[in-house]
């Protein structure tokens, strides 16, 4: 399975990497989120995007709706990583297409959960 990491902090990205590789994911990383539509199109297909809420230029929750604007990844989980932990903040995200929604800080234990959830590991 193939999971991309979109965060603009190298540190959370490679943090991310970390866990999910440890669970046995295919990695790949973008910087923003025209670089992660680039991934998509690219290097896809893939089974979740990861994708941070505060990003320069592209946000997260307008990657998201580009991500669902695309009948090619429809199959696409989404996964939205933010310290935003509102509840308005969580309807958004989820209004805006993300399957599940992860709080930072994170731990390694809290990854694999979601992806759990999402029926990414059994």
């Amino acid at each position: 399975m193939k999971v991309l990491i979109v965060d603009d902090s190298g540190t959370m990205r490679n943090f991310i990497s970390a866990i999910v590789r440890e669970l046995g994911f295919e990695v790949e990383q973008a910087a923003d989120g025209e670089e992660a539509l680039r991934c998509l199109a690219e290097s896809g297909p893939f089974d979740l995007a990861m994708v941070d809420w505060n990003m320069p230029g592209m946000d997260g929750i307008s990657l998201v709706r580009r991500i669902r604007a695309n009948p090619d990844w429809n199959r696409l989980k989404v996964m939205m990583v933010t310290a935003r932990n509102e509840k308005e903040a969580v309807i958004e995200a989820v209004c805006s297409g993300a399957d599940e929604y992860l709080i930072k800080p994170m731990t390694a234990e809290m990854v694999e959960d979601k992806l759990r959830i999402l029926g990414l590991l059994d």
